[in-house]
C-alpha cells in the first residue's frame, strides 16, 4: 500500500478528502449500506473512491477490496458501515494505517447500556492507537456539496444538485441534515458541508466545527443540539468563530428542569437547563432559533448585520403589496418582542412625491401598485435612506409566485444597502426566495421563521467567553452544604454584606440562669444552625421578631422541638441568632452553581419563598462584570420596582450589581464551591445597600471529612 497524501490540513481531508474508502458496502441496491456508494457515484465525486466487502468480488459493478490494508492507497477518510463489534476492527485498522478521519454509522455503543458503553471505550481506545479521528458512532455521515462528498446513507441525499454555499452544518442528530438540505433546496441557500456528529465518542461536534473555520468556504454555521456535551469544545469553536467573523446559529432540543434535581437551593430550580443553555449561547455569540427552518434561514441575515454589546431593539418597518400577509408578519414580530415603526408624515409625504403613495400607518401599504417595479424601487429607496429603520420586512403578495420579475426583482436590487431588507411571501414562492437569497435578501418561507430569525439576529451579542472558563462537574462526586454561619462567613470574605449574626449553644441556653450577651442589638432572628437543615422554615426552624433573651431562649426551644418532629435524625445543638434588618424596597436572590454542561452560571431573581415560583430571574456564565450586573439586574421584571419606575422609590441598585459580581467571583477565587445562594438580599434605598439575609453554600467536600472539620471559634456559649 502506498501513501499519496501530503500536507493537507485535518478539514481538508476530513470534508474534501482525495481519497475514500466505505467500509460495509452492500451490493444490494435497495440497502442503506448501499447508497453512499450510488450518491458519490450521482454527485460526481472527483477522487478515488473504494469499497470494502470482502464477502464479495464486486460491489454494484465496483470492485470490492477485501480490507482496508488491502487497498493501494491509504484512504483519507474511511466510512464505516458495519456492526458494532466489526467497527472496532474497522477503527483499529484505519488506526494502524495512519487514516485520518473514521466516520462509524455502526450503531451498539453507548445507547445500549452498560455494555454498549463498554464497547464504545474499546472504540475509543482503538482510535488511541493511531492518529485516526472517529465521528460517531450512530454518524449518518459527512456531506460535502461542493465536491461530490457523500459519504451518508440518509435517503434525502439521494436526489440531484444538492445545493452548495456557505452555510456548514453539524447536527447531533442524523436525520436533521437531510432534513434541512430538503428545505433549503430550490430556494438559493447552499451548504459548505453537512456533518452527522452522532455519539461523539471522539471528535466533538465543536471540536470538528472549529476545524472547518479556516475554510474560505465556509461562511456561517448552523447547529442542531440535543445537548450540550463536550461544552468546553463549543466555546473553543465560539471564540475561532468569533474571531474569524463567521456567524452561528444554533437550535437545541429540550428544555427540561433537570438541574433543580441536583440542587438544594432555589437557584436550581430557576437555572433549569434550557435557562443553562441560553446563557451559554449569549456568551458564545450564538444566536438561538427556535422555528426549525429558522436554522437554514438565519445566516442569511447573520452576515448582514454585525453584533452590538447589547441586544438591540431594531425600528422595523414594514413594507407590503398584501395588507393581510402584514398583519400575520406584524402579529410575529410582536409575539417575539419586536417593534414594528410606522413611516413618520414626512416620509409619507416623500413616498407620494416619488410616486409611491401609501396611507399614514404602522405599515407602508403599497396596495396592488406596489407590484410594480419601479413604484417598489422608489418605495424602498426613500425608506432605507430616511434614517427612520434598521430593517425593512417587505411582505410580498401573489406577484411573488406569478411575476417575480416585478416586485421581487426590486426588492432584490436592493439587498446591499447599509439598511438590510429580508423578505416573506405570502404565497409558496420558491422561485422568488431563490432570486432573493442568491441577491442578499433573506428570503423566509413562514412568518414565524421571519420574526424569529430577526429576533435572534438583534438579540445576540459578541462571544465573551473565555479561555479559562470552567466547565462540567462531576455530579457524582460527594458534597457538603456549609451551615449558614460558615455559608455566611465565606460570601463575607467575598465583599458581601451579611446582616450581623453569632452562634448560640443550646445547651446553654436552656438554663435560664445563664446571661446572653449579644454583639447587637435587638431585635433578632432566631434559626436552626445545621448543615443537614439547608431549608429551615421548611421544618419550624425560623422564629422573628424576638425581643429580648427570654424570648431568644424559648425560641431556641421551640426550634429544637419543631425540628425533631420534623426531621427527627437531625440533632440541634446550635442556633444561630441574627440582628433583624429593617425591611428592604425588595427582597432578591442571587444565586450560584457549576452546572454539569456549561460550568459555574450566576442567577438574579426575585427573592424569598416564592422566588422558584415566580420564576423571574436573569442568568450569566460566571464571573461577570458590573456592566453585566446591571443588565441581568433590568432583566427581571420583579425588580422593576426599584428601579425608579414611574416615581417610586429607587434601590442601591450598585450595591445589588456588586453583590452579584462578588458571588459570580466563586467561579476563580473558590473552585470547590458548586452552589451558593443568598436569600432573600434586602435592596435598601439607593446609597444604602443592600443586606443578605440568609445563605447557603454547598461544596466538594465529603460530607465525612466536612463533619470531622473543627467548628469554628464563631460558635459561643451563653455568658455566665
Amino acid at each position: 500500500m502506498t501513501d499519496h497524501r501530503h500536507d493537507r490540513s485535518f478539514a481538508e481531508r476530513l470534508i474534501d478528502p482525495a481519497s475514500i474508502a466505505i467500509v460495509g458496502a452492500s451490493d444490494d441496491p435497495t440497502k442503506t449500506t448501499a447508497r453512499p456508494q450510488q450518491f458519490l457515484a450521482q454527485a460526481g465525486y472527483r477522487g478515488n473512491a473504494y469499497f470494502v466487502n470482502p464477502r464479495r468480488e464486486t460491489v454494484q459493478g465496483a470492485k470490492a477490496w477485501p480490507s482496508l490494508t488491502a487497498l493501494p492507497e491509504v484512504p483519507e477518510h474511511v466510512y464505516i458501515m458495519t456492526g458494532a463489534e466489526a467497527a472496532i476492527a474497522a477503527v483499529e485498522e484505519c488506526a494502524a494505517l495512519g487514516v485520518t478521519a473514521a466516520t462509524v454509522l455502526s450503531s451498539g455503543f453507548a445507547e445500549d447500556g452498560p455494555e454498549g458503553v463498554e464497547r464504545e471505550e474499546r472504540l475509543r481506545a482503538a482510535a488511541a492507537t493511531g492518529s485516526v479521528r472517529v465521528i460517531g458512532p450512530s454518524s449518518l455521515g459527512v456531506v460535502n456539496p461542493r465536491t461530490g462528498v457523500m459519504l451518508t446513507g440518509n435517503a434525502a441525499f439521494g436526489e440531484p444538485n444538492i445545493p452548495a454555499g456557505g452555510i456548514f452544518v453539524a447536527s447531533q442528530s442524523g436525520s436533521v441534515i437531510g432534513s434541512l438540505v430538503s428545505r433549503a433546496r430550490g430556494r438559493g441557500i447552499g451548504f459548505a458541508g453537512l456533518v452527522s456528529t452522532g455519539g461523539e465518542a471522539d471528535l466533538s461536534l465543536g471540536a470538528l466545527c472549529e476545524s472547518m473555520v479556516d475554510d474560505p468556504g465556509v461562511t456561517s454555521f448552523a447547529l442542531f443540539l440535543e445537548s450540550l456535551r463536550h461544552s468546553e469544545d463549543l466555546a473553543s469553536f465560539a471564540r475561532a468563530a468569533a474571531a474569524a467573523g463567521k456567524p452561528i446559529a444554533v437550535y437545541k432540543l429540550g428544555r427540561s428542569d433537570e438541574a433543580a434535581a441536583l440542587s438544594v437551593s432555589h437557584t436550581g430550580a430557576l437555572a433549569g437547563e434550557d435557562s443553562e443553555s441560553e446563557a451559554f449561547f449569549r456568551a458564545c455569540g450564538f444566536a438561538r432559533v427556535y422555528c426549525f427552518e429558522s436554522l437554514v434561514e438565519a445566516p442569511g441575515l447573520l452576515l448582514r448585520v454585525p453584533t452590538s454589546p447589547t441586544p438591540v431593539s431594531p425600528r422595523v418597518g414594514v413594507v407590503t403589496t398584501t395588507g393581510g400577509g402584514a398583519a400575520i408578519m406584524v402579529d410575529q414580530l410582536a409575539l417575539h418582542g419586536l417593534t414594528v415603526v410606522g413611516p413618520s408624515e414626512d416620509l409619507v409625504a416623500t413616498m407620494a412625491e416619488r410616486g409611491a403613495p401609501i396611507p399614514h400607518s404602522g405599515i407602508a401599504d403599497l396596495g396592488l401598485a406596489g407590484a410594480r417595479h419601479d413604484v417598489v424601487t422608489a418605495a424602498l429607496d426613500a425608506l432605507q435612506n430616511s434614517g427612520e429603520f434598521d430593517l425593512i420586512v417587505f411582505v410580498i403578495g401573489s406577484s411573488a409566485r406569478l411575476n417575480p420579475e416585478l416586485a421581487v426583482q426590486a426588492i432584490s436590487e436592493r439587498g446591499d444597502h447599509e439598511v438590510p431588507i429580508v423578505a416573506f411571501a405570502l404565497p409558496e414562492a420558491p422561485d422568488a426566495a431563490a432570486l432573493l437569497n442568491t441577491s442578499g435578501v433573506p428570503a423566509f418561507r413562514t412568518p414565524e421563521s421571519c420574526a424569529d430569525v430577526i429576533a435572534a439576529t438583534y438579540h445576540r451579542v459578541p462571544a465573551t467567553i473565555g479561555g479559562g472558563t470552567r466547565f462540567a462537574v462531576d455530579a457524582d462526586a460527594p458534597t457538603a452544604v456549609l451551615d449558614e454561619l460558615e455559608s455566611g462567613q465565606l460570601l463575607g470574605r467575598l465583599g458581601v454584606a451579611v446582616s450581623p449574626f453569632v452562634a448560640l449553644d443550646t445547651a446553654s441556653l436552656a438554663d435560664d440562669g445563664v446571661e446572653i450577651d449579644l454583639p447587637f442589638d435587638y431585635p433578632v432572628v432566631v434559626k436552626v444552625l445545621s448543615d443537614e437543615v439547608p431549608h429551615k422554615s421548611d421544618v419550624g426552624g425560623v422564629v422573628l421578631n424576638v425581643t429580648d433573651a427570654n424570648g431568644v431562649r424559648a425560641a431556641a426551644r421551640s426550634i429544637v422541638a419543631n425540628v425533631a418532629a420534623h426531621a427527627p435524625e437531625v440533632v440541634v445543638d446550635r442556633v444561630l441568632v441574627q440582628q433583624m434588618a429593617s425591611r428592604g424596597l425588595a427582597d432578591a436572590l442571587v444565586g450560584y452553581r457549576v452546572s454539569r454542561d456549561v460550568g459555574p452560571i450566576v442567577v438574579l431573581s426575585t427573592g424569598g419563598v416564592l422566588a422558584e415560583i415566580f420564576a423571574d430571574s436573569s442568568i450569566r456564565l460566571a464571573p461577570v462584570t458590573r456592566e453585566t450586573a446591571r443588565e441581568m439586574i433590568g432583566e427581571v421584571k420583579g425588580l422593576s420596582v426599584v428601579t425608579g419606575y414611574r416615581g417610586l422609590p429607587e434601590g442601591d441598585l450598585d450595591a445589588l450589581a456588586d453583590t452579584i459580581v462578588a458571588v459570580s467571583t466563586l467561579a476563580v477565587s473558590n473552585t470547590e464551591v458548586l452552589e451558593a445562594e443568598l436569600n432573600p438580599v434586602s435592596v435598601r434605598p439607593r446609597g444604602q445597600g443592600v443586606l443578605a439575609l440568609d445563605s447557603l453554600v454547598r461544596t466538594a467536600v465529603s460530607r465525612d471529612h466536612h463533619a470531622a472539620a473543627p467548628r469554628t471559634d464563631d460558635t459561643v456559649a451563653a455568658q455566665s
